[in-house]
């Protein structure tokens, strides 16, 4: 059974950080590209960073830059999210997903539409 499984998510003050993983099982991530989204209470689902897990290309949804940096771990088969100075507007739940032979233009890369396999969402709380 194909899955994805994050975790990492939590409470933390502004300025904070917080790293997220999204762990698959049931298949490798290698010719998938996986993208990080996330959803905040009464908005749409959010592209937010996402990888090309074969040879690491990132591609930045349009709203996100700078402080959130996206890897992974061929060996752990597994995507991390690196969150630093949050800010409450962080709040969200986070999800994973994956995509695969994803084909589409670099500013598409990021938005939800193909992404086939999605985790359950891990909650990230901004607070002060």
């Amino acid at each position: 059974q194909l899955q994805l499984v994050e975790s990492g998510g939590g409470l933390v003050q502004p300025g904070g950080s917080l790293r997220l993983s999204c762990a698959a099982s049931g298949f490798t991530l290698d010719y998938y590209t996986i993208g990080w989204f996330r959803q905040a209470p009464g908005k749409e689902r959010e592209g937010v960073l996402c990888i090309k897990y074969n040879d690491g290309t990132t591609y930045n949804a349009d709203s996100m830059k700078g402080r959130f940096t996206i890897s992974r771990d061929k060996a752990k088969n597994t995507v991390y999210l690196q969150m630093n100075s949050l800010k409450p507007e962080d709040t969200a739940v986070y999800y994973c997903a994956a995509d695969l032979h994803r084909v589409t233009t670099d500013e598409f890369m990021c938005t939800m539409t193909g992404y086939d396999y999605w985790g359950q969402g891990t909650q990230v709380t901004v607070f002060s």
